[in-house]
């Protein structure tokens, strides 16, 4: 069979960079394993219970560090990551993506959220890790702790709809903007949930490895139909 100079150039080119994606979702794994094993062993507590107190008034537990106006904030910004928002943006962005008969795109997109909230339920189920006691919460809790919902569906979310927005864009300074503001997004409700005494900080490391792996899979899901010309966007 014959094989052109440019089939074999983009075969090499494609080779290093589906290794580069499968050695950081590796590595995100053995994180987010290593963490785990960590938090069931109780090797964390001294890390996670320094780390919320500093976030504390020493004379004060209830009193988080910084204005009245920061606190309310913080509570703006953990709200990004609740299930209601998420919801919302997830569904507006697949009505979207139906209705400029991207369908494939829109049914794909809608299984990954649906199929990543479903994970993150299963796995606080199985730690069933309960929730800081330090501190007064400043935001209602419903569920188990580990790993942090708020952490690994915004990165999910967030994280891979920025990426397949950001593959539209043809000047290299919005693809940065998109994805630089998606991780800002992600790494402010992450930070939201232990300075409101929610999630200890293992917690959101954890969550924050799970929603990257689901991220970087359902991106390559979507690069792997679109080189297939099965998904346009």
């Amino acid at each position: 069979m014959k094989v052109t100079n440019s089939n074999f150039f983009s075969s090499a080119l494609a080779k290093p960079t589906s290794l580069m994606w499968l050695g950081l979702g590796a590595v995100l794994a053995i994180l987010f394993i290593e963490l785990a094993l960590r938090v069931l062993a109780g090797d964390t507590m001294a890390f996670d219970r320094n780390i919320i107190l500093a976030m504390r008034n020493p004379a004060d537990l209830s009193d988080p560090l910084g204005p009245y106006w920061f606190e309310e904030l913080m509570r703006d910004i953990t709200a990004l990551g609740g299930t209601g928002i998420l919801s919302f943006i997830a569904l507006f962005t697949v009505m979207y993506l139906y209705l400029q008969k991207h369908r494939h795109m829109a049914f794909l997109v809608a299984v990954m959220i649906v199929s990543g909230m479903i994970c993150s339920s299963l796995l606080k189920y199985g730690f069933s890790r309960p929730r800081p006691d330090l501190v007064p919460h400043g935001s209602y809790v419903y569920t188990s702790s580990f790993p942090s919902g708020h952490s690994m569906m915004s990165a999910l979310v967030y994280v891979t709809l920025a990426a397949i927005y950001a593959r539209s864009q043809f000047r290299r300074s919005l693809k940065l903007l998109i994805m630089a503001s998606a991780l800002l997004v992600v790494a402010s409700i992450g930070l939201s949930r232990v300075y409101l005494g929610v999630h200890w900080p293992s917690d959101v490391l954890a969550g924050w490895c799970a929603g990257s792996i689901w991220a970087l899979m359902s991106y390559r899901l979507v690069r792997y139909g679109q080189k297939r010309g099965k998904l346009t966007f």
